[in-house]
């Protein structure tokens, strides 16, 4: 799979696939959910819109931050 290939997600799916990356719900400001994932002393944060439907640019936001290729996303589907 390629940045490209990439497809709206509902948030739900996407906190399934965080917590499946080994990322917990963290807290929540407003609308937006932060999920962490710690190893070490390195400390990964992802922002995510508590939204139905969250949009391909938001998405390759999310899996930036979260340091997740297009391709481990997929398998984590």
């Amino acid at each position: 799979m390629t940045w490209a290939r990439l497809k709206p997600l509902p948030f739900r799916e996407i906190k399934r696939r965080l917590e499946v990356a080994g990322f917990s719900e963290a807290g929540q400001k407003a609308s937006h959910v932060k999920f962490v994932r710690r190893s070490g002393p390195v400390v990964d944060t992802a922002i995510v819109p508590k939204k139905h439907e969250v949009p391909v640019g938001t998405l390759r936001s999310i899996l930036s931050q979260a340091h997740i290729d297009p391709n481990e996303w997929d398998r984590l589907g």
